[in-house]
């Protein structure tokens, strides 16, 4: 399964219901630490993907003789 930004706001969504329904001091942290986590993960996900996006336009736009020119893509 790809880890998408939507796969990881889902588990930091669940992980935030977790912390929300927890009695337990301890359980309450653990799941707001994970929901930091996912969130951040999310982030990292979506900031890779435009980032890619960024790289396929610019190869798109330099045609296939250029992108094998690595230097010419700086």
């Amino acid at each position: 399964m790809a880890m998408t930004y939507q796969f990881y706001c889902e588990r930091a969504d669940e992980a935030a219901a977790l912390a929300d329904a927890a009695i337990l001091d301890n359980v309450r942290e653990r799941e707001l630490r994970s929901e930091r986590t996912w969130r951040g993960l999310a982030e990292h996900a979506r900031k890779m993907a435009e980032e890619r996006g960024k790289a396929e336009a610019l190869r798109a736009g330099h045609g296939a003789a250029d992108i094998s020119d690595p230097e010419r893509l700086i």
